[in-house]
């Protein structure tokens, strides 16, 4: 698998997921300042509404914002081989259901992105997966636990 490539997928998910973000900001922004949205009573709160979801939208521009940042950084690209599994290692796991890749990102954990036909999804250390294999290296085997679940798994890659 081409790392490079699935950080540049990464980085695209993220753009449409921002530009996304930005026109639902702008949006619930005019939905707030819209003339049509001003109380007619005590009890009438679209207003209000409204203006928590534009905060909402705006925290969300920035968090993306922020992710393409952190995916921007040439460390992301780095080639983790005979390393130990750490922030940015692209990593293949094998278990009896088959193999499963992931890539370990500073954010965006649950983005999924194809590369060879292969589905890529980020983890970030943080997360239960991500806080079990960091530091475990190429032909490692494990048990791994995910909720009450546990199986056998072996590092089959780490890029």
């Amino acid at each position: 698998m081409n790392k490079k490539e699935i950080v540049c997928n990464i980085i695209s998910a993220l753009q449409a997921q921002l530009d996304t973000y930005t026109r639902a900001a702008h949006d619930a922004h005019a939905a707030a300042t819209d003339p049509g949205s001003k109380a007619e009573n005590k009890y009438d709160t679209r207003s209000l509404e409204a203006s928590y979801l534009a905060r909402g939208q705006a925290l969300r521009v920035v968090e993306a914002e922020q992710a393409l940042r952190d995916f921007s950084i040439p460390s992301m690209i780095i080639d983790h081989q005979g390393r130990p599994i750490a922030l940015g290692s692209l990593v293949m796991l094998e278990s009896q259901d088959g193999r499963n890749h992931y890539f370990i990102g500073p954010a965006a954990g649950g983005t999924e992105v194809d590369n060879e036909d292969h589905q890529v999804l980020v983890i970030t250390p943080s997360s239960p997966l991500g806080l079990q294999l960091l530091g475990r290296k190429q032909g490692e085997q494990f048990q791994l636990r995910i909720g009450t679940q546990s199986q056998s798994v072996v590092v089959g890659s780490v890029q």
